[in-house]
Formats: structure tokens, C-alpha cells, sequence
């Protein structure tokens, strides 16, 4: 039988550094949940993924930096994109008082 799973349970009080935990993974594609409570990318991380990413931010806010550009993208609980593989990105910021969920789908 199929095993039901919360994507908002199992999220401790303290959460020192980002949290991310794989909830399925086949040959092409992985799906994770990620949790920010005011983590960002450091000033010089860039993420350079080899695989598209499906973002949605299920809860909370963020803003998103992409290499290149000049305008951050804000993002609410919600707001989903395409990040294409070899999109530079960074987190530029998430909001410290609530926590951010994110499921990101990476094929």
C-alpha cells in the first residue's frame, strides 16, 4: 500500500542551516523538500545545475537572484518557475521569521 507523507510534518524548532530531504528519486528525476528560515546563498554561491528544476514555494517568501540579471525575483507562498539547467542562481534571501517550503522537482 502507498505510504502518505506530509510535506509540512517533520520540520525541527532549530534549524541552524538549510534543511533539504529527498522524498523520491528515479533514474531522471528527484524530488525534494526544502526548508529556509532566513538562509540564503553566500554572496559568492552560484548554483550551476546539470538539470532543469521545478521550483514552487509552498510556504513563506524568498527572492531569487539569476546570474546576469539586474532585478531580483520575489517570490510568496505559491509562486513556481522553471530554473533551466545551467541557470546561475542564488538565494538572496528568505524570510528569518517563518519558515520557507519549497518542493523542488529536478529532471
Amino acid at each position: 500500500m502507498p505510504e502518505v507523507s506530509n510535506i509540512l510534518a517533520g520540520i525541527p524548532l532549530q534549524l541552524p542551516e538549510e534543511l533539504s530531504t529527498c522524498l523520491m528519486q528515479q533514474a531522471n528525476v528527484r524530488i525534494e523538500r526544502i526548508v529556509s528560515r532566513g538562509h540564503a546563498s553566500a554572496k559568492s554561491e552560484w548554483y550551476d545545475q546539470a538539470q532543469d528544476e521545478w521550483v514552487i514555494l509552498m510556504r513563506g517568501a524568498a527572492t531569487l537572484e539569476f546570474a546576469g540579471q539586474t532585478e531580483l525575483t520575489r517570490l510568496q507562498a505559491g509562486d513556481y518557475l522553471l530554473i533551466p539547467a545551467h541557470c546561475r542562481h542564488r538565494v538572496e534571501w528568505t524570510d528569518p521569521d517563518n519558515d520557507s517550503i519549497w518542493l523542488a522537482v529536478h529532471f
